[in-house]
């Protein structure tokens, strides 16, 4: 009988806060911060600091999963975010239920830049492939694509009252995009290197960059219904949206990473690739115009004392035009210092009453911090660190009972529900390299880079004690199998033995541990890791030589030595029954030893680099390897085979812990995530995974030949346009689906009209329909068939379709509008398909009736359709208009109302000081005057 084996899939994935690939913001609401987690999207509650929800992508069955690489909400009130991935893929999600709405693919690169305009109905996205794609957020599909970038799109700026996208990108230019026309109408050059962020004001005024040139560069931005009026202006001026205002420099020397304005406009932040964020102050119209007159009268004073001085009056009085430039609109407020870098910083929708705004920033080091800026200082009210460690998982270790996962860092020690993944304790501790439970579980060693074993007590979460153990790095910490102590293998080149102490506290009824060492064996090279037999006959330690010595236990004499490896062993382990060792090198090779002569049983070349862990699953020879290659691996050390290779982390994998039981595993790696992987009751058989493996490498390689051997795309030209999709596994199955649903409904119209034909010689019975077609006319089978395709990748099927199912999708159109729901859908494939055939449309005689017929009905259906939501739209006006007279309170936000009466009645206030300062001024003037002395 063949063997089956039962399959591991990830379950859960914890201990990242934010990753560093993407760029932080806040939801609508200004309660949650939204984080990048790797693959997933954290919605973290702000005042909490707890993760209200993950947005986790659907698990692909195979491949590597993608990290987030750009993350936007949708300004206006409303639940949805969209989140772009390295793949090029966009997912839009309701963020209050959690779930993937739709899912949108049109870039072969990695998603830059994701932004929303003011309503959130259309969806701007910039990628690593140089293109812009505009998107329709409620269609869900791609509208067109802008080409004409050089280099990656770094970042997107809507102007919502023109109707233009600006678009700047790491080629050193910010290019102008007309959404009506789909055309490019400006290009601004003048940088010197990469433009990495832009930003336009609320009130659409200013439009800020920043590049790694010492300043931010400032445009103004043409409003078109002013300018409509302004006839003399020339038609060269005409398309000229922006232009260039001035420059600000920049405090910091290092390059800008994001410029934001806040949401009422007051703010900039600025924020450089280090560890600063500047903050400036943007001043209104009254203001910056009243420091400009402020300036040129300093001016005008300087001017008229140095004529004085030189004893020339003629030209004093002359007039000085008054100009606001850049430093009068914007004001350095203050700086922002972080302890690390910053990776990406957002302010919040909502403004606390007691300061100017509250802005997120997110660490390179697996953490978000809340600041309060106030018009003097910045302070930190709160930070979101618990949940993860700043630096790489280097140890994993489970409790003997599986429910305590221990996790080690350069500078904490984590305690976890390996079931819920939630953080139960923190201890701050040195650079742990090793971990142990004491059995037990109320006790825990933890071996250090400095070379200090320090002991932890687990249900207080506190340090006890810190024995110094070894001159070197304790790279290897083993329990030996008895339970009653443990062994460490240190680059000082020493193993030591130790055995537990208790020692009861003065006072107390709680027993404190300590540890002593019972005997020490010298290496002649630094130990690298250290593994006991469970049956307590033999240790083997792994020398940096890259041999593996094997002693006695009870004696420590030497009792073999392992030659093969070409680079030193970093992990080992020995199976239960004892009967075998295996070791894992840098050389990505695992070997498979009899431990009882020696011999080599295989040498596997397991992982595409270093292998970092091995352990055999309890009672059995099957064992788990992980690599600096990201992979988990499963394997059956009888038969030497691979069974499962798991793909889910996104850096080196460091170290892994399996659960007495087996039923799962738990890995730690450098991307700061540890993932919890869990055998499930699904069988497997070696064959099968043998064909998927080769079937994958087909795929790969057919899709790296279609690349390679493709006619090379030429540059587009200047501000070129194009369709937004992209063709993918799913257009090339919708395209599959149709003409087969094409072929079926054929073949059953011909039964159809053969059964007729007999009925009228009076020979045929009754008609018996396909039972594939289930109960559906041939009509509506196909139009199931066109509906599955989802509304994106509508384009890029039918565009694969030969013209002879063309015109047969064409020929069913007629009977699908009178279905009201389906009249969109049947005006989206008629136009794709008179643009796709047209040539051949207007060559072919035989079409031009059904074209005449479809032009006639569309346009009606369209028209009754547009009818129907204009006038559902005027009664619900109607309905708005009757409900805001009966109350007393107008039907709209109340609130934004109050603001602006608060702005304006503040403004007035401002103005009448600015008055009755002026008359002051005058009159002071006047005495001055009378006196004799003046």
């Amino acid at each position: 009988m063949v063997k089956s084996y039962l399959r591991y899939e990830p379950a859960t994935a914890f201990g990242v806060i934010a990753s560093v690939d993407s760029n932080i913001t806040y939801d609508t609401s200004g309660k949650h911060l939204l984080a990048p987690a790797l693959e997933k999207v954290g919605v973290w509650h702000v005042r909490q600091g707890v993760c209200a929800k993950t947005l986790t992508p659907s698990t692909q069955s195979r491949g590597p999963s993608l990290a987030v690489t750009s993350i936007a909400a949708v300004p206006s009130s409303s639940s949805l975010i969209a989140s772009g991935h390295a793949d090029g893929s966009i997912r839009i999600w309701d963020c209050e239920r959690g779930t993937c709405e739709t899912t949108l693919n049109g870039h072969k690169g990695a998603t830059t830049i994701l932004r929303f305009n003011k309503t959130g109905s259309l969806l701007a996205s910039g990628s690593k492939d140089n293109d812009i794609v505009l998107w329709d957020v409620i269609g869900e599909v791609g509208l067109f694509r802008l080409r004409g970038h050089r280099d990656q799109v770094t970042d997107l700026a809507f102007l919502d009252s023109g109707k233009k996208l600006v678009s700047a990108s790491k080629d050193k230019f910010l290019r102008v995009w007309d959404l009506d026309t789909q055309h490019c109408t400006q290009i601004i050059g003048g940088h010197h290197s990469e433009v990495w962020s832009i930003d336009v004001d609320p009130e659409e005024r200013y439009l800020v960059t920043g590049s790694a040139d010492s300043e931010l560069r400032f445009y103004t931005i043409k409003q078109e219904n002013l300018d409509t009026n302004n006839k003399e202006s020339s038609t060269e001026n005409k398309w000229e949206i922006l232009k260039p205002f001035g420059e600000i420099q920049r405090q910091s020397k290092d390059r800008v990473a994001t410029v934001r304005f806040n949401k009422s406009g007051t703010l900039l932040a600025c924020q450089a690739a280090g560890k600063t964020v500047e903050i400036y102050r943007v001043l209104d119209d009254t203001e910056s115009k009243r420091k400009a007159k402020r300036r040129v009268n300093r001016k005008k004073e300087k001017k008229s004392s140095k004529m004085v001085e030189n004893g020339n009056t003629e030209d004093s009085n002359q007039t000085i035009v008054t100009e606001v430039t850049v430093p009068d609109v914007f004001k350095l407020l203050q700086t922002v210092r972080a302890t690390k870098k910053i990776s990406s910083i957002s302010f919040s929708p909502i403004t606390s009453k007691n300061s100017l705004a509250t802005l997120a920033i997110s660490l390179n080091n697996n953490l978000l911090e809340i600041y309060s800026i106030d018009t003097n200082s910045t302070t930190k009210t709160s930070s979101i660190e618990l949940q993860g460690h700043r630096s790489d998982v280097r140890s994993v270790t489970l409790s003997s009972d599986n429910t305590l996962l221990m996790s080690t860092s350069h500078n904490s020690v984590k305690i976890w529900n390996p079931s819920t993944g939630s953080c139960l304790r923190t201890i701050d501790s040195g650079y742990g390299l090793c971990s142990l439970f004491v059995p037990g579980n109320k006790f825990a060693v933890i071996g250090t880079k400095s070379g200090n074993l320090e002991i932890i007590d687990v249900r207080s979460g506190t340090l006890v004690e810190v024995v110094k153990a070894h001159t070197g790095a304790i790279q290897s910490i083993v329990a030996t199998s008895d339970g009653g102590g443990f062994v460490t293998g240190s680059s000082d080149h020493d193993v030591k033995f130790w055995e537990y102490e208790t020692t009861k506290i003065q006072g107390q009824d709680s027993v404190s541990l300590t540890v002593s060492t019972v005997k020490n064996l010298s290496m002649n090279d630094d130990v690298i890791v250290v593994a006991v037999s469970p049956d307590g006959k033999h240790i083997a330690v792994a020398l940096l030589d890259c041999t593996v010595k094997v002693f006695y236990m009870d004696t420590s004499k030497f009792f073999l030595t392992l030659y093969g490896h070409k680079l030193p062993v970093l992990c080992m382990d020995i199976s239960s029954d004892g009967d075998l060792i295996v070791t894992g090198s840098a050389d990505k090779n695992i070997k498979i030893w009899g431990l009882d002569f020696g011999d080599c049983h295989k040498s596997i070349f397991a992982h595409a680099d270093s292998v970092t862990g091995v352990k055999f699953v309890r009672n059995t020879h099957y064992m788990f390897t992980v690599g600096k290659d990201r992979v988990v691996k499963y394997w059956d050390a009888d038969k030497f085979e691979l069974l499962l290779t798991l793909e889910g982390h996104h850096a080196e994998i460091w170290c892994l812990s399996i659960s007495d039981r087996g039923d799962f595993v738990v890995t730690g790696s450098h991307d700061r995530s540890i993932r919890r992987w869990d055998r499930t009751e699904e069988p497997f058989f070696l064959e099968e995974e043998k064909e998927k493996r080769l079937e994958e490498m087909f795929e790969a390689d057919l899709e790296n030949l279609e690349n390679r051997y493709l006619p090379q795309q030429e540059l587009p030209e200047e501000g070129a346009v194009a369709i937004a999709g992209k063709k993918t596994q799913d257009t090339l199955t919708g395209t599959d689906s149709i003409i087969e649903a094409l072929d079926i409904a054929t073949e059953e119209l011909k039964r159809m009209a053969e059964n007729e034909e007999e009925k009228k010689k009076g020979k045929g019975g009754e008609f018996r329909s396909n039972v594939i077609m289930l109960g559906l006319s041939p009509s509506d089978y196909i139009l199931r068939a066109v509906s599955k395709v989802h509304t994106n990748d509508l384009e890029q099927t039918l565009l694969a379709l030969p013209f002879s199912d063309a015109l047969k999708l064409l020929s069913n159109l007629k009977d699908w509008s009178s279905n009201p729901d389906k009249v969109e859908l049947v005006c989206r494939i008629a136009t794709v398909l008179l643009q796709l055939h047209h040539n051949q449309l207007v060559a072919t005689t035989s079409t031009r009736p059904l074209l005449a017929l479809l032009k006639d009905i569309l346009h009606a259906k369209v028209k009754e359709c547009k009818d129907t939501l204009g006038f559902n739209l005027a009664a619900m006006d109607h309905i708005k208009q009757l409900m805001a007279s009966k109350s007393d309170a107008p039907f709209r936000d109340a609130k934004s109302k109050l603001q602006e009466i608060r702005a304006k009645q503040s403004k007035r206030v401002e103005e009448r000081g600015d008055t009755k300062g002026e008359r002051r001024k005058k009159k002071k003037q006047k005495k001055d005057d009378g006196h004799v002395w003046s």
